[in-house]
């Protein structure tokens, strides 16, 4: 549980960060963020989501610009 709150607080931390100031011109559209706060902006999830592994590799968190978080991956 205590694991589950912690990566909820690193999400929403990062995505105050570095997705928020995407909004204006991003709304409605995908980012996937690292821990580091490299970004990648997308129209599909599943295509940033791959697109973020391949260039980050594993625990990154994808967002939809504009709303809470959609998920991490491993």
């Amino acid at each position: 549980m205590a694991i589950d709150h912690e990566l909820k607080k690193l999400a929403d931390k990062l995505y105050e960060q570095y997705g928020k100031p995407l909004e204006p011109e991003h709304l409605g559209e995908y980012v996937a963020i690292s821990s580091h706060g490299q970004t990648i902006i997308g129209q599909n999830p599943l295509e940033v989501a791959q697109r973020a592994r391949a260039a980050f590799g594993p625990g990154s968190f994808l967002f939809r610009i504009g709303t809470k978080a959609v998920g991490k991956w491993r």
